[in-house]
């Protein structure tokens, strides 16, 4: 299993790759706010690990495996960026705040929240419901 640092490398990289078709080192430096450097130590570590194929000088291709992981790792901050609008959280944090917890929840509480933000879509009243029960608790303050 991928460590946080690999799973944020593995979601950049198969976004880029969805994205433009491909991802380059200072894509991925750019995207992940790291030196290229880093990138590079860090590729050669998915390379052997068997997340990806790296040839120096000629780029990445993630391997099915790769592929994927990646795919879990951005449907899971999708999923989660989902879940904290749907809950009310201010945009402006949404972001930020999948960042800080994406890593830190297991499989079955995504699977949770994945059943929970269903149950909120499959009728807008819940929303509502929540959205007044929220209006309460903030007069309450």
């Amino acid at each position: 299993m991928p460590t946080p640092s690999m799973e944020d490398y593995l979601e950049r990289i198969y976004k880029l790759i969805d994205e433009k078709g491909y991802a380059r080192v200072s894509d991925i430096a750019e995207g992940l706010e790291v030196h290229p450097s880093s990138v590079t130590k860090m590729i050669q570590k998915l390379d052997k690990d068997q997340y990806l194929i790296y040839e120096k000088y000629r780029g990445l291709v993630l391997t099915s495996k790769g592929k994927k992981i990646g795919k879990r790792l951005v449907d899971r901050h999708q999923l989660l960026e989902d879940f904290l609008t749907t809950i009310g959280v201010q945009e402006d944090l949404i972001y930020q705040d999948v960042e800080g917890i994406e890593h830190h929840l297991s499989w079955n509480s995504i699977t949770c929240i994945e059943a929970l933000v269903a149950y909120f879509n499959q009728d807008p009243t819940r929303i509502a419901d929540l959205r007044r029960i929220q209006s309460e608790l903030d007069n309450d303050s």
